[in-house]
């Protein structure tokens, strides 16, 4: 561990509220949130990915939205892949192979200049750029004990959150004095975060049991997984309008584009400044109902969207969806680390990421055609399908707590 995370570490632990929330993680837990949050600090090419294609390469809208539909295909196989190479190869080989090659695609898609480049970097850069997330959520419930997991899984979420918000604020300044300084930043947080994992993790990576399957088909065999992720797909895709049709009905008002920033900017304050205080409290609670709750206020704050047309009121209703978002925090994790057996968990957690993926495509194609049809729609639409989700989770709830045998139900 760096000696600024043993430093923060050790600081935070000597607060008596804080040590609820922090206490009883083993050490290389922490190495993974340090390594996490410097990984997500340096985040700067992602979110400006479509400026650097029109502005800095000059490629139009069309093409610049064709080579981001490869990198979203990129992305579909990622997951699964990771996943499954992290239950086959262990999860320190993945997560630190991901990341360095992360690195080299980020720096090779920097100094391209032809499209054919450009297509095929940014169809690797979309199968490595995510591909440490199933080894991360499988190193999370190889080291944590049942019990403590929804915190582990909250902290991290936490870690991402704080780290992008930074992230984007430090990118879109450094911008202005060219894209290559984003890509090396990128390039180097991503190397750094391998290189962190491979010399301070042990491998975890549990033992196959003579007699157990061990391939991705058992995961697309598992009913009860298929329908949670299922449900996460819903939630997903409604989520994921904050990214894509939120701007553009924004646009559609008449506001400028710097409403959609100050308003999304509540997203971030609350995260950053609301989940710590509530983490240790939801996690002694069903995670499974905690979800399903979630998902409900998530919907609702979307349906709110349908009611505002300034900057301020879209602020508010993304506040209500915030606060869902905040309850859903480490839990879907921890939930998916329940269902799969040791020796899949990379593979479950794959899995959960692929609906993701596939919401990630969805979100702007079906919701772009709902907007059309009135922003209304769209909005009282996306309500409708969280409260659906919820209603779906609270539906396999029951099969959840049996499977798990009550690990997935912390006693409050």
């Amino acid at each position: 561990m760096s000696d600024a995370c043993r430093v923060t570490s050790t600081t935070i632990a000597k607060s008596g509220f804080l040590r609820s929330q922090i206490g009883g993680l083993p050490r290389p837990f922490w190495v993974l949130f340090c390594g996490t949050l410097v990984n997500r600090l340096g985040t700067m090419v992602e979110p400006f990915i479509g400026v650097y294609l029109t502005q800095s390469r000059g490629m139009s809208l069309a093409t610049t939205g064709l080579v981001l539909t490869v990198f979203g295909a990129g992305s579909l196989a990622s997951q699964p892949v990771a996943g499954w190479m992290a239950d086959r190869f262990g999860r320190r080989v993945t997560l630190t192979g991901a990341m360095v090659m992360t690195a080299v695609a980020m720096l090779a898609l920097g100094y391209t200049t032809s499209i054919p480049g450009i297509v095929a970097g940014m169809f690797v850069l979309g199968v490595v750029v995510d591909a440490y997330r199933p080894a991360s959520q499988a190193l999370v419930a190889d080291l944590v004990s049942p019990e403590d997991r929804p915190r582990a899984y909250g902290l991290l979420y936490w870690a991402l959150n704080l780290g992008f918000s930074v992230a984007m604020i430090a990118g879109g300044w450094l911008a202005k004095s060219g894209f290559t300084t984003l890509f090396w930043i990128d390039a180097v947080t991503c190397a750094a975060f391998g290189i962190l994992v491979w010399r301070a993790i042990p491998e975890t990576r549990p033992a196959k049991e003579e007699g157990q399957a061990g391939g991705f088909g058992d995961v697309l065999r598992d009913r009860l997984m298929i329908a949670f992720t299922l449900v996460n797909l819903v939630y997903a895709f409604v989520y994921l309008q904050a990214f894509t049709t939120l701007p553009l009905a924004m646009s559609g008002q008449g506001l400028p584009p710097s409403a959609y920033g100050t308003a999304m900017a509540v997203n971030g304050v609350l995260i950053v400044f609301v989940q710590p205080l509530t983490n240790a409290w939801l996690s002694r609670r069903d995670p499974s109902r905690v979800l399903a709750i979630g998902f409900a206020v998530v919907g609702g704050g979307f349906a709110l969207t349908a009611l505002m047309s300034s900057a301020l009121g879209h602020g508010t209703a993304i506040a209500v969806w915030t606060m869902g978002e905040i309850v859903l925090a480490g839990v879907p994790g921890t939930i998916v680390a329940a269902l799969a057996p040791a020796h899949l968990r990379g593979s479950y957690a794959g899995l959960n990421g692929f609906a993701w993926s596939v919401a990630s495509m969805l979100a702007p194609l079906l919701g772009t055609r709902l907007l059309e049809a009135g922003a209304p729609v769209l909005w009282i639409t996306c309500g409708v399908l969280g409260v659906l989700a919820g209603a779906g989770m609270l539906g396999i709830a029951p099969a959840i707590r049996r499977r798990t045998g009550g690990e997935a139900l912390i006693p409050t």
